[in-house]
């Protein structure tokens, strides 16, 4: 079974107008803690796929370097999508780049998917991926379904897992 986590506690997908106003409470929030860290950063806001995106950018990926560590950016999200939902009383999926640390993550789960692969290659019936979020899950979803295989996620909470297999 692939993620399908709920939208909001009502299972109603929130309105584009909700998504821009979680992006704007987000960056007014991450904004506060750039200059707190007095780290130059210009933010840009979207909206996709149902989810409120922010980006922190600068031309200069050094500026970024003390936030952009993958791990770092999760626990960033992770503050940023409390701040957010304490102003909307919404839960938000809310999705925070910076210094492109989201294109970054990806290229380590691709690598983490082809050394899954490698292992149903040598015999394995299946490969099973550690815990990681929501997110991280869909997109090893797509990774997988992208190489021609199968994936599905089990468990339950900060537990939930991608087992990879043939089709």
């Amino acid at each position: 079974m692939t993620n399908t986590a709920d939208h909001t506690t009502t299972g109603v997908a929130p309105s584009t107008e909700q998504l821009e106003q979680e992006g704007d409470i987000a960056a007014d929030y991450l904004e506060g803690l750039l200059d707190i860290a007095d780290i130059d950063g210009d933010l840009a806001l979207d909206v996709r796929s149902g989810r409120a995106y922010v980006s922190v950018e600068n031309e200069d990926d050094a500026a970024l370097a003390l936030i952009s560590d993958p791990d770092t950016v999760q626990a960033l999200q992770e503050l940023t999508r409390i701040a957010v939902q304490t102003q909307t009383g919404r839960f938000s999926r809310l999705i925070l780049d910076v210094g492109g640390s989201r294109d970054a993550r990806q290229r380590q789960l691709a690598k983490l998917v082809d050394r899954a692969i490698a292992r149903l290659d040598e015999g394995a019936s299946q490969a099973s991926l550690p815990a990681m979020s929501s997110y991280e899950r869909k997109l090893i979803h797509d990774i997988v379904a992208e190489r021609g295989l199968v994936s599905e996620s089990y468990g339950d909470g900060a537990d939930r897992h991608t087992v990879i297999r043939r089709g």
